[in-house]
């Protein structure tokens, strides 16, 4: 998984600076510079807007006594989303929207379910329920 990580910390800057570069020379710098600002901006809010809807439906369920146990997987894609959103190029910037909107964000949740799933299978990751939690104070 580092090897990953690494891998696209790599890969992905010089493909936004390739992309940046086309961008530029086709359309413009100044469109460029501009339409790199205006998906920051319309990004920040919809985050916001994604994140408050999702907090809000956090403390609807837990106060049902639900575990929101989707809404939290909800809650990282829309700060990864935002976080990328926030980073200058577009194919982050394609990356930030797909999480954010939540008809894709979907399939990036069934990948964060089955690599926490993974990882507690592995005992890389331990769930403490709640119950067990409390006996251990």
């Amino acid at each position: 998984m580092g090897k990953i990580f690494l891998l696209l910390l790599i890969i992905v800057p010089a493909l936004e600076i390739g992309v940046l570069i086309l961008s530029g020379n086709t359309i413009g710098v100044i469109p460029t510079i501009l339409l790199i600002i205006l998906t920051g901006v319309l990004g920040a809010a919809l985050a916001k807007k994604e994140g408050l809807n999702a907090l809000r439906t956090a403390q609807l369920q837990a106060s049902q006594g639900q575990v929101p146990g989707s809404v939290l997987l909800d809650g990282i894609c829309i700060l990864v989303g935002g976080v990328v959103l926030l980073t200058p190029g577009f194919i982050t910037d394609a990356i930030g929207f797909l999480l954010l909107i939540p008809q894709t964000r979907a399939v990036f949740k069934g990948f964060l379910k089955r690599l926490f799933e993974k990882l507690m299978r592995n005992g890389q990751m331990v769930y403490v329920s709640r119950n067990a939690w409390n006996q251990r104070r």
